[in-house]
């Protein structure tokens, strides 16, 4: 298949394209790498890569209709500063127009979506939340303009999926608290966690769906996710515990930030049905694989798309 990826250089991006080059596919990637790595993908003879933003139309029109891909999957987005809504909406809602001007222009028939759990709001009506929940984005930034996005493919009549994600970890991942706690847990500073759950799902086992979605599985919105909440002290044990480390005291527990859900758990069973598709990997062992990951190539950055409690 000739698949083009934006955003490939990026935490899922790129892993998707690793799993597709391996089976002899061939990609394309474009990414600005405001957040992705130059280092996470390597020169492959069926890979071709663009630096360049998907705000650029003339370029995205460029690459997609020299490139004539089978389809689009869509993981570049605009997250990395909670107060930039002008970014956040020309990347995710203006970049996401322009990819599906493209697509039906270049004749490319499917595309595939990411889109934010918070598009469900901060204080969902429900948990597990269902794909039946009201859309209601309007507790961030990044929801919002991802969300416009989702409409912009909805809109195109182009075939799609549309996967809305718990919390992703992995190799490669820079946002969120895993790569955080790292960070601070192996350069001697303080670390705390919020009093929130969250449903964390690994790389590996996302891939494993979204190339199902590839091949051409699914039609529509899904929930990649575990089915399960865990605590965010958990997870802050499973890197202490990757990390070998004893700590002399317990860590510190805060209130969340008032911006900041208490728990998102989505209920995966339509992925599961249709896809026939459910994780293997524990958390415990998603947690050491990032962290040997994190070991072997350094972070020095990490990312939230939510406004944080200061030190």
């Amino acid at each position: 298949m000739r698949v083009f990826i934006t955003g490939g250089a990026g935490f899922i991006g790129s892993n998707l394209a690793d799993r597709l080059l391996a089976r002899g596919d061939a990609v394309m990637v474009v990414d600005n790498y405001a957040t992705g790595r130059r280092d996470n993908l390597k020169a492959h003879e069926h890979l071709t890569m663009v630096e360049g933003s998907i705000t650029d139309g003339a370029l995205v029109r460029a690459l997609v209709g020299d490139f004539k891909p089978d389809l689009i999957v869509h993981a570049a987005a605009s997250y990395k500063d909670p107060e930039d809504w002008a970014g956040d909406a020309l990347v995710n809602g203006v970049g996401t127009a322009n990819i599906v001007k493209a697509a039906r222009d270049s004749g490319c028939g499917r595309v595939i979506y990411f889109q934010t759990a918070l598009c469900y709001g901060l204080k969902p009506l429900e948990q597990p939340i269902t794909l039946a929940h009201p859309i209601l984005p309007g507790g961030s930034s990044y929801a919002i303009s991802k969300t416009a996005g989702e409409h912009y493919i909805q809109l195109s009549g182009l075939d799609h999926v549309s996967f809305r994600l718990a919390n992703a970890y992995g190799p490669r991942n820079l946002s969120g608290p895993l790569p955080t706690f790292y960070h601070r847990l192996t350069t001697g500073k303080p670390c705390f966690v919020t009093n929130t759950r969250r449903d964390f799902i690994y790389i590996d086992d996302l891939v494993d769906c979204v190339v199902s979605a590839v091949d051409g599985r699914g039609h529509g919105a899904y929930h990649i996710s575990s089915g399960s909440d865990y605590s965010i002290s958990e997870l802050f044990n499973e890197a202490v515990r990757a990390l070998r480390i004893n700590l002399e005291q317990p860590v510190e527990v805060r209130e969340r930030h008032p911006d900041d859900a208490y728990t998102i758990l989505l209920d995966p069973s339509r992925t599961g049905e249709e896809f026939g598709w459910q994780i293997r990997t524990p958390l415990g062992d998603g947690v050491s694989r990032t962290i040997d990951w994190y070991r072997e190539h350094g972070i020095t950055q990490t990312f939230t798309h939510l406004i944080q409690s200061k030190e």
